[in-house]
């Protein structure tokens, strides 16, 4: 189950990384038509899309490397059963808000989806499309911070330092 968590997360963070490609190539696709005057429609929105659906596909995995904001500076004087039911409150909290998230992140696609809603801008494309970007990251997140609350519940320290090498944050 470790292995498929993790490449899940990483699978993630490549699709952000993809949708990080897709503003650069849509940016470039601007600049270029602003001195070619070719004007491709909906290029704001596509922008826009695209940042969404990096924003939160990365989340998970960063989560996972130890990169998020954490409440550290507050933990870190903790010590012992204190510390550790304050981490257990903290990851059930994250658990519950994302999942509820998730939730209706999944409901918002499938409305979208049942009413035929459009976007806006000048493509018009069918909102559930990058909706289901935004649905599958914070789902992936949900489910990244019921892993971690797992691996505390089972002894392990939220430092990750169980976490390979290349995957470790170093400052």
């Amino acid at each position: 189950m470790r292995k498929f968590l993790d490449g899940l997360y990483a699978a993630s963070a490549w699709a952000a990384g993809a949708g990080m490609l897709a503003i650069l190539v849509v940016t470039l696709l601007q600049v270029v038509g602003g001195f070619t005057d070719l004007h491709v429609r909906g290029t704001d929105a596509y922008a826009g899309y695209a940042m969404a659906a990096s924003s939160f596909l990365a989340l998970a995995s960063t989560l996972r490397r130890g990169e998020h904001i954490r409440v550290t500076l507050f933990i870190q004087r903790l010590e012992g059963a204190a510390r550790r039911r304050v981490e257990y409150w903290c990851l059930g909290v994250a658990v519950l808000l994302s999942g509820f998230f998730a939730w209706y992140a999944w409901d918002m696609v499938y409305w979208s989806w049942e009413f035929d809603s459009r976007s806006d801008a000048m493509d018009a494309s069918p909102l559930w499309i990058p909706q289901s970007a935004m649905a599958i990251g914070v789902t992936v997140l949900a489910i990244a911070f019921f892993d971690e609350l797992v691996q505390v519940a089972r002894g392990r320290d939220p430092a990750r330092s169980d976490l390979p090498a290349d995957m470790q944050h170093t400052e």
